[in-house]
């Protein structure tokens, strides 16, 4: 029986009348994005039509999903809430702080032990506050979501990019900040811009070494990074229809790589196939009930043009292989000649290193099965594997079944490591080097998301290259970038040439899943005798203290950083050996934009400090116009904060006194959590203004007393030579947004509006 089924059957209650109301309102037929946001409104009953991109709107959530790394902030700031349990079904998840290096079981038990402060407090709190905990081993948070708790026309947001995972079982997924994450646990409306609309049409059907994972590569590569900022990707056709539903989860996933809102399908027969397999039946009979209002109205696929804002048409039976990398997840090449001609005249090393499957965009038993028949011929046709082998299983279902079907055995005879059911490699948890700044140059291929730079192991001359688990495994069996195994042959261990077949493998485990012990601990039914205690003297965990307001006079402010080209949420705080600082803001702010590139220079974590004219460390000068009582100012480029939702990306910089952060062009979630941290997030009305910035500036602002909607802000930059320029900058605060400002944070409006 599935979770929370009460609730599903409310949501579905509620679905028909607000959708037929929304449909009348709007005057047109529905997409599938819209039924959702429509029947998701916090004032319950549609009453207007929302204008898209440009409508600030509050929903109502139906559940929220926190994996350790984030939890700990979020659940930092619930507990300044003022209230004693959540109001929607929450639930944490500890997947991020388990290092990959010897494999599952001695990696899980050394995070055990290193980490244990954490886990016993997310778990307490956890217990406390009715969250249901998911220990660690027990899976990635995105994979353990889509088989206990997505369920199709439901809506939900999780302090994670991927949450949008669950798009693969129709519901509205979205990753959000922790503060974002506190207002819905808190009983409060969360506020969205209504978006834009993408369609993507598919016909045809995926066959050979084509996989799901190159459909999102290829829309990757037609809409770039930030392409999709601002909308909802959905996905329809006959070409949908004939997809897994874990294939669907794995196009979604990666839609956080085009900037996407979120991404989704209309609920069809594999996503009833799944929910039946993951022991959800009743889910489905509920869906079932209401199948039309869980998918688009038929018009609406029939003429997309006339309902979507931009439409992208994919013929999976054209569709090939691809490679996306290295260094950007839209960088896209065909597998075989184009990589060999692309890898020479960029210098990229063909000798490919490691092969890693797995992460929460490709680790299903499906994913598994296909990349192990790869594996299974390779052991058949005497080939070794040439590039070393890694396997992370998406959740311990998951990983028991694959275990139970003999499909890891089949990568441990060729010398995969079996880490443990978590992230590891994916988000810099990869122990990989003892000096990763210093590690030599060299190409990997994984099945992951995300490729930037020091991403996956903390080398700055690692290519990584993005790819299904089908080619993963194909290119570590070949050892080459440049490999296609639809037409290249190896040579085995007797001389002769082989190639490898196509793959093959099940949708759904064919005996059914199974799990001795799945890793869920389900919270008391009154945790208000639960004490939840942190060490004033740890430096893994540190109660908050609210923020000051930045008030509206900032004048004398000083030029901290102006970031150069890329500047994604892991160069403005890392991952990888950081993550152990997440639950400790003063901690982890000594990693703040020290993987920025400073403009002025072009060198990282290298600025100059203007009160001594000395050259030193991000955080350090920050720190230092801190002490001085002197406020900093932060400029970037196009796309800023990309990449992870993590908050800490702007609750670093507010800790440090940065009260603005001034771009071309923001990413969706950190422009949201800057604006929930109390700071100012603005765009240069003229993108060219961002030229007129000198290492020696310091910023007035000129009618920051003015702060309205729709009401462009100027500043004037004194340059050291006594000269000035007044730069006119954008913002999208509205009203509710620039009272968070007023009161210091959201979380402060939130505790004032509980006392």
């Amino acid at each position: 029986m599935a979770f929370d089924i009460d609730m599903i059957k409310k949501v579905y209650a509620n679905m028909t009348e607000r959708v037929d109301a929304a449909r009348e309102i709007v005057g047109k037929p529905l997409t599938l994005s819209e039924k959702i946001l429509y029947s998701h409104l916090w004032d319950g009953k549609p009453t207007e039509t929302f204008a898209r991109g440009k409508d600030y709107v509050d929903f109502a959530p139906d559940r929220v999903a926190c994996q350790d790394a984030t939890a700990q902030m979020a659940l930092l700031q619930f507990m300044q809430a003022g209230k004693p349990k959540v109001a929607v079904p929450t639930t944490v998840h500890c997947d991020h702080l388990i290092q990959a290096k010897d494999g599952a079981a001695t990696d899980l038990k050394h995070a055990n032990d290193t980490s244990s402060e954490v886990f016993n407090f997310l778990e307490s709190v956890s217990n406390k506050y009715g969250i249901g905990f998911w220990k660690p081993g027990a899976g990635i948070i995105h994979q353990v979501v889509l088989e206990n708790y997505a369920f199709p026309g439901g809506m939900m947001i999780g302090t994670d990019s991927h949450t949008v995972n669950a798009g693969g079982l129709g519901m509205v997924a979205i990753g959000v900040g922790g503060a974002d994450a506190v207002d819905v646990m808190a009983g409060m409306p969360w506020e969205l811009k209504f978006p834009k609309l993408i369609g993507v049409r598919l016909t045809g059907k995926l066959s050979g070494w084509t996989a799901p994972k190159d459909v999102i590569l290829k829309v990757a590569e037609i809409l770039t990074v930030k392409g999709g900022t601002g909308s909802i990707v959905e996905y329809f056709g006959p070409g949908a229809l004939s997809m897994s539903c874990t294939g669907k989860g794995t196009i979604c996933n990666m839609g956080a790589e085009i900037g996407a809102t979120t991404s989704t399908f209309g609920y069809d027969d594999s996503m009833e196939r799944y929910l039946k397999a993951t022991d959800r039946e009743d889910v489905a009979a509920e869906a079932n009930k209401i199948r039309e209002y869980l998918t688009a109205d038929d018009e609406v696929y029939a003429n997309p043009e006339q309902y979507f804002d931009q439409v992208i048409d994919i013929n999976l039976s054209e569709l090939g292989p691809l490679l996306n990398g290295p260094f950007t997840p839209d960088l896209s090449t065909t597998v075989g000649r184009e990589m060999t001609t692309k890898a020479k005249e960029n210098e990229w090393p063909m000798q490919v290193e490691w092969g890693l499957i797995g992460s929460c965009t490709n680790s299903s038993y499906e994913d598994l099965s296909r990349a192990s028949s790869i594996a299974q011929q390779a052991l058949d046709k005497g080939l070794k594997t040439k590039a070393e082998f890694g396997i992370n299983p998406g959740s311990e279902q998951v990983r028991y079944t694959a275990e139970r079907d003999g499909i890891l055995q089949v990568f441990e005879k060729l010398d995969a490591k079996i880490f443990t059911n978590a992230c590891g490699p994916c988000i810099g948890q990869w122990a990989r080097y003892s000096d990763p700044k210093n590690a030599p140059k060299n190409s990997i291929v994984h099945s992951f998301n995300r490729n930037f730079a020091k991403r996956a192991d903390g080398n700055p001359n690692t290519h990584a290259f993005v790819a299904s688990p089908e080619i993963t495994a194909a290119i570590a069996i070949a050892g080459r970038l440049d490999f296609n195994p639809m037409t290249d042959t190896l040579i085995n261990e007797n001389g002769e040439e082989v190639m490898l077949d196509e793959p093959t493998g099940w949708e759904l485990p064919p005996k059914g899943f199974d799990v001795k012990e799945n890793g869920y601990l389900e919270p008391v039914a009154d945790g208000s005798g639960v004490e939840v205690t942190v060490n004033p003297e740890s430096e893994r965990l540190q109660l908050l203290e609210p923020f000051t307001p930045i008030g509206d006079s900032i004048t004398g402010a000083k030029l901290l950083i102006k970031a150069f080209g890329k500047c994604t949420t892991d160069h403005i705080s890392m991952a990888g050996p950081w993550l152990r600082f997440r639950g400790h803001l003063d901690n982890i702010a000594n990693n703040t934009l020290i993987g920025a590139v400073n403009a002025f220079g072009k060198k990282t974590n290298f600025v100059k400090n203007q009160l001594t004219g000395e050259f030193g460390g991000v955080p350090d000068t920050a720190r230092a116009y801190k002490a001085a009582g002197i406020k900093s100012i932060v400029v970037g480029d196009h796309n800023y904060g990309e990449g992870s939702s993590r908050e800490h990306a702007a609750m670093q910089p507010r800790h440090l006194g940065v009260a603005a952060v001034i771009v071309k062009s923001f990413a969706r979630i950190h422009e949201t959590n800057l604006k929930k941290q109390g700071m100012l997030g603005l765009t240069f009305a003229n993108e060219s203004d961002y030229d007129l910035i000198q290492e020696d500036d310091t910023f007035n602002f000129l009618d920051l007393n003015e702060f309205a909607p729709d009401k462009p802000l100027h500043i004037e930059v004194v340059h050291a030579d006594g000269s000035k320029d007044t730069i006119a900058l954008n913002h999208t605060y509205n009203d509710a947004q620039i009272e968070w400002y007023k009161e210091g944070s959201a979380l402060n409006l939130i505790k004032k509006q509980n006392a």
